[in-house]
């Protein structure tokens, strides 16, 4: 994980160990449809956490927003 911004950090570490996984192994992929993402990064956006990295099955760029509650 690479972190571009540590409001995006402190933001992420607020959500639990266990769900945070969750959301990391849910994500759309255009090829593979369901996902996990690896080689990830968090952007803060003002909507919440963006994560954007690659497919762990064929490597195509996907990404997440977690929106903020």
């Amino acid at each position: 994980m690479a972190v571009t911004d540590i409001n995006a950090l402190r933001k992420w570490k607020k959500i639990p160990k266990d769900f945070r996984q969750r959301l990391l192994s849910n994500v759309f992929c255009i090829t593979c449809f369901e996902t996990t993402v690896v080689d990830y990064t968090l952007h803060d956006d003002e909507q919440g956490i963006l994560i954007t990295g690659k497919c762990k099955t064929c490597g195509e760029d996907v990404a997440r927003l977690i929106e903020d509650a």
